[in-house]
C-alpha cells in the first residue's frame, strides 16, 4: 500500500523538477547557447560564429568576452642582416615578456589590394605628358586588375588578438592594453594599428565567410618557424648563433 501511493508522489516530483529546470533554461535563455533553441535546419550562420557584436574597437561574444584586435603591418626579413634578425629577436622577447596575460596571433590571406598602385598610376597618367607612359601604365593597369580578380595573388596579413571576460564598461581598459601592446612593437620599429569597426569587420569576413577565404596549397606539417630558424643561425662572421 506504501509502495502503492510513494511511486505516484516520486513520479509527481521528477515531474515537478524537469518543469522547473526547463522554465529557468527558457528564462535565460540557455537553451539556444547549447545548441537546443531551434531546429539545425532553422539556424543561421550566426548561430554558429561565437560573435555577439562588433562596436568601436571591440568585438563582443557570446560567451561574455570583450576582445581588441591589433594589425601589425608585414616586413621582409629577407633585406635583414642576421645581426638585425637577431637584435630584431632579442628586441620582441624584452618587449613580449612583460605581457602575462594570453594573446592570439592570427595569419590570414586576402586578395592583394592594388588599389594604392592603381590610384597612383591613374595620377601619373594624368600628369605625365609622355603617351608612351601612358600606354604603358594602361597596360599594367589591365594587367594588375586582370591578376586582383582572379584571385591568384593574395597577400599575408598579420593580427594580433586580446581579450578579457566582459565587465560593465571595461572597455577603456581593454583599450589601454591594446594600444600598450601595440606600442611595444613601434618600439622594435614595427609598424601597425588598432583595428576600428569596419576593420574587425573585414576580418571577421576573412575568418568566417567563404566568399572571402582563399584556399592555400601548403605543408600541413607541424613545426615552430622562427626568424633566425628560417634564414640560418650563423652570423656574418660564420659563427654559430645561439641568441
Amino acid at each position: 500500500m506504501n509502495q502503492t501511493v510513494t511511486l505516484p508522489l516520486i513520479g509527481a516530483g521528477i515531474a515537478a523538477l524537469f518543469l522547473l529546470v526547463l522554465t529557468i533554461f527558457r528564462k535565460f535563455d540557455l537553451l539556444s547557447k547549447f545548441g537546443f533553441g531551434k531546429p539545425l535546419e532553422n539556424k543561421s550562420v550566426h548561430d554558429f560564429i561565437n560573435i555577439r557584436d562588433i562596436k568601436g574597437n571591440f568585438l563582443y561574444t557570446n560567451d561574455d568576452k570583450i576582445c581588441a584586435f591589433f594589425k601589425i603591418d608585414p616586413i621582409s626579413v629577407d633585406l635583414y642582416s642576421q645581426r638585425e634578425k637577431r637584435q630584431l629577436c632579442q628586441l620582441l622577447s624584452s618587449q613580449l615578456a612583460s605581457e602575462n596575460k594570453p594573446f592570439k596571433f592570427l595569419a590570414v590571406s586576402r586578395p592583394v589590394d592594388i588599389s594604392p598602385l592603381i590610384s597612383e598610376y591613374k595620377q601619373i597618367i594624368d600628369t605625365s605628358p609622355d603617351t608612351k607612359i601612358k600606354d604603358i601604365l594602361k597596360n599594367e593597369m589591365i594587367e594588375m586588375n586582370n591578376y586582383a580578380h582572379s584571385g591568384d595573388v593574395v597577400q599575408r596579413q598579420f593580427y594580433f588578438m586580446i581579450w578579457e571576460d566582459y565587465k560593465r564598461n571595461n572597455e577603456q581598459d581593454l583599450l589601454k592594453r591594446i594600444t600598450e601592446f601595440a606600442n611595444k612593437f613601434k618600439t622594435c620599429r614595427l609598424s601597425g594599428e588598432v583595428l576600428k569597426q569596419h576593420e574587425i569587420v573585414r576580418l571577421c569576413n576573412l575568418v568566417n565567410n567563404p566568399a572571402y577565404t582563399h584556399i592555400e596549397d601548403m605543408s600541413m606539417e607541424a613545426n615552430i618557424p622562427t626568424i633566425i630558424g628560417l634564414y640560418g643561425n650563423r652570423n656574418e662572421e660564420g659563427d654559430a648563433d645561439y641568441a
